[in-house]
């Protein structure tokens, strides 16, 4: 596999032109469906395993468990931010210094997990309830001056969740386990 097919193993987010109601519906259920397929897809896996790089220089499997919820929360309150204040500049974050915290290095994936299955049903019932207008309010991202709108967002993060599901089950798969 190449590097850019091992970093992006379903290719970057590259949204519809339209976002209609039945692929924010499919969206949705990818994103809540995503705790259970990242525990399955980890379920067995020894403390070397899960210490392995899904691609050289790349995180961990036990990092990319810990990001993941990590920044599935920073998007559930980014959708807060945006629903109830207009056009809000969000707050950024570094993924990149988050994933390599100490504490990410011994933290049982379970707590991230746990973690990650609780944020998702609230944010779930979240996304179920949102009208037309409330897709289409937006956010100010800091480090490109972009301006999302929610629709897209949840197209993106049912993206994200695919993309790092993909990397624990490639590595999986090209190590044999």
């Amino acid at each position: 596999m190449t590097e850019n097919e091992l970093s992006y193993p379903i290719g970057k987010y590259n949204p519809p032109q339209v976002i209609d109601h039945d692929k924010i519906n499919r969206w949705i259920e990818e994103i809540a469906q995503l705790p259970d397929q990242l525990a399955k897809a980890v379920d067995g896996l020894s403390d070397e395993q899960l210490d392995t790089p899904y691609r050289p220089g790349g995180w961990t499997v036990r990092q990319v468990i810990h990001h993941v919820p990590d920044s599935h929360i920073n998007s559930y309150v980014r959708f807060h931010w945006a629903l109830t204040e207009n056009n809000p500049q969000i707050k950024a974050y570094n993924e990149k210094t988050w994933a390599t915290l100490g504490y990410h290095q011994k933290l049982p994936i379970q707590v991230s997990l746990s973690m990650l299955d609780g944020i998702h049903k609230r944010w779930v019932y979240l996304l179920k309830s949102l009208s037309n207008e409330d897709l289409d309010k937006t956010f100010l991202h800091p480090e490109d001056n972009g301006t999302y709108s929610l629709r897209y967002t949840i197209g993106n993060y049912a993206w994200h969740g695919k993309h790092h599901l993909a990397h624990i089950e490639n590595l999986k798969a090209r190590m044999g386990w």
